[in-house]
């Protein structure tokens, strides 16, 4: 019987600190970043074959790849982040040729902010390591992710959200550089969490954007002074945010984020636009405190903390807007994987 495997990897809000994680900034200064998972999913299905066929399905790209089986897997620039996880796999753990068909989708779409290439890599290592009884711990998955998509395919970006897709809930992250990593998880209270929930909504912009070529433009600003102080005081954010959180001080959360949200507009011009700042302006004029886009920014999704009396009301006017509120809550587990 051909053995079926599935993953379900959550996506990520991020809190505070993004942007610290990229490595030339932690290798010398250290980054701290504070985020959580959410209700929302990078789906993954792997069938074992024996027709030495590979077959990669990504029906919400409209993506689809056909190979014959064999140990290395030559980019095509079709699905070519599917490649090089198996490419590394098969280098490191199997030295032999497998077959199977993988299929994935995300319940949002690519280029929202909410870290999803790197959840779907993490989901993917995780639906592999299940079939083939791979001997890979927590740190191990994320690191190999980080590795897979920074490394081998020469991505630009954090390291953050393979952490957060792996460990799942409220963490917060202490990047020494991006391969000695130490992941906090943070037991908030319950009811604080579900008044967190209660105070937030989460607007996807419908502009979809390439984080890697905003983290580039960050990257080639930090040499700048005004730049690097913006990011050293988002590294703080992240401290007082977590500090907030424990203390359920929304208020002080409030303040923190839209700090954060002027301080991420500093590092680099591109990480805001008229049509954000019009929405943000919309927002805060129907009830919202602050907010800010979750990840590099220039478009996908933003959070808005309010008053839960007048969330309706924001909501409504939101929806009447390109985009569209999302419904979500925060989860507790990171990427699950189980056998059919």
């Amino acid at each position: 019987m051909k053995k079926i495997i599935r993953s379900q990897t959550p996506l990520r809000l991020g809190l505070a600190g993004g942007g610290t994680d990229i490595n030339l900034y932690c290798d010398k200064y250290t980054g701290y970043v504070l985020n959580a998972t959410i209700s929302l999913y990078i789906h993954c299905t792997l069938i074992e074959r024996d027709d030495k066929k590979i077959i990669f399905d990504s029906p919400d790209t409209n993506a689809y790849a056909e190979y014959e089986s064999k140990e290395k897997l030559d980019n095509d620039e079709n699905l070519d982040i599917f490649k090089a996880i198996y490419n590394r796999l098969v280098k490191d753990f199997i030295k032999k040729p497998l077959s199977f068909s993988l299929h994935t989708y995300s319940d949002v779409p690519s280029g929202s902010g909410l870290g999803g290439s790197s959840t779907l890599v993490v989901g993917v290592i995780k639906a592999f390591a299940e079939w083939l009884n791979l001997p890979l711990g927590d740190y191990e998955v994320a690191k190999l992710a980080y590795e897979i998509e920074r490394e081998d395919m020469g991505i630009v970006g954090g390291a953050q959200d393979q952490y957060a897709a792996t460990f799942g809930g409220f963490n917060f992250m202490e990047f020494y550089d991006q391969k000695k990593v130490i992941v906090n998880p943070l037991r908030i209270r319950n009811w604080i969490v579900s008044e967190l929930e209660a105070r937030m909504v989460l607007y996807f912009t419908n502009i979809t954007r390439e984080a890697k070529d905003i983290e580039e433009h960050k990257k080639g600003k930090l040499g700048n002074e005004k730049s690097l102080k913006a990011m050293h005081s988002i590294k703080q954010d992240a401290i007082d945010m977590k500090e907030a959180l424990f203390k359920a001080d929304f208020e002080t959360l409030g303040s923190i984020l839209g700090k954060s949200w002027k301080s991420k507009k500093i590092i680099s011009e591109i990480v805001s636009n008229d049509e954000l700042e019009r929405i943000y302006n919309l927002a805060t004029q129907n009830g919202a405190y602050s907010g800010k886009t979750s990840g590099a920014g220039a478009g996908g999704f933003m959070f808005f903390l309010v008053d839960p009396i007048k969330k309706y009301k924001l909501i409504e006017v939101l929806n009447k807007e390109q985009g569209y509120v999302q419904d979500f809550s925060f989860t507790k587990e990171g990427v699950k994987t189980w056998r059919i």
